[in-house]
């Protein structure tokens, strides 16, 4: 008996999408949330005069080479953005007489898209809900590059072993210490947070947890509230992040993606998730193709007895 191909792939599709609709109620997920203790930065526009004593900061405990190649001669550190010797950087927004200052470092999502993309486990979320790198693990894939929606991560170009390089908010031990002389302690244990937070002159970046960042980003805007746009970035934008922002200008003004309340990654599972489960989708595809093959073989042979009869005659 003949096989129509077309009724054949409506078939499988049919029953694809049965099982799948059938099954789409045991799919959900419920959304990640930050840890109790987890640790993050708050960053405020309005108090923020564009020194960059962060950014010095930041380059010295972290023992990163100064980038200096917007200059010539190479005398004065001024990166322009985030790249593979420099984890925190100031930028400068300027349209007419509105202008902002904006601190730009990694985001440390509550549920980072970079840790879902990364295949081996080089990033991952650990103690505090720090987002964590872990050189000995990455294959260099930069993947994390693509998932991130903040484009954070970046990669050591100049470098014969290149490693992905980002804000971990300080978390080795403090600068020049071992472990003799400290103990094993990190700047954490020893009371300390992020070095960007320690040398802020007017507060514009603060460290703590996450639950004391949105005390007082609420705390700011309740005093000030012709100061803010009314809206803490990071509350629930992405599912959350653990830096959080206060702004005077829009925040998309300032390089920040308008993100829905979901996680990237909540929606990425969902989908494979929806795809995989009871293994549907390869389930599908083997039955699509082995009926194609099927299919060909038996053409084949239809018509290698064609050929027979026709010699015969």
């Amino acid at each position: 008996m003949a096989v129509d191909r077309r009724a054949l792939f409506k078939t499988v599709a049919a029953t694809g999408a049965a099982v799948a609709a059938g099954t789409a109620p045991a799919l959900a997920r419920a959304p990640r949330t930050a840890p109790p203790d987890a640790l993050g930065m708050l960053y405020d526009t309005t108090r923020c005069i564009g020194c960059k004593a962060c950014v010095v900061a930041c380059r010295e405990a972290n023992n990163l080479t100064p980038d200096t190649d917007y200059f010539e001669g190479g005398l004065y550190q001024a990166p322009t953005d985030l790249n593979g010797q420099t984890k925190n950087v100031i930028k400068l927004y300027r349209d007419g007489p509105h202008r902002s200052y904006v601190k730009a470092q990694c985001m440390h999502c509550v549920d980072p898209a970079c840790t879902n993309a990364c295949m081996i486990g080089a990033l991952k979320k650990k103690a505090h809900g720090i987002v964590e790198y872990d050189a000995s693990h990455c294959v260099g894939c930069r993947y994390c590059q693509m998932a991130c929606p903040f484009n954070v991560p970046k990669f050591e170009w100049k470098s014969a072993a290149p490693k992905i390089v980002k804000c971990e908010l300080c978390r080795h031990r403090a600068v020049g210490a071992t472990l003799a002389t400290s103990g094993g302690f990190t700047r954490y244990a020893k009371g300390k947070g992020p070095a960007c937070c320690e040398v802020c002159p007017r507060e514009a970046v603060i460290y703590g947890t996450r639950d004391e960042l949105l005390h007082e980003a609420r705390r700011r805007m309740k005093e000030n509230p012709d100061r803010y746009v009314p809206k803490i970035y990071g509350e629930t934008d992405g599912g959350g992040t653990q830096v959080l922002y206060l702004s005077h200008v829009p925040f998309d003004k300032i390089g920040l993606p308008t993100l829905s309340d979901r996680a990237i990654p909540d929606q990425q599972r969902t989908i494979q998730h929806g795809i995989y489960q009871g293994f549907i989708a390869p389930i599908a595809l083997y039955g699509v193709l082995g009926a194609v093959l099927w299919r060909n073989r038996r053409k084949s042979a239809v018509e290698g007895q064609g050929s027979e009869k026709g010699g015969e005659s």
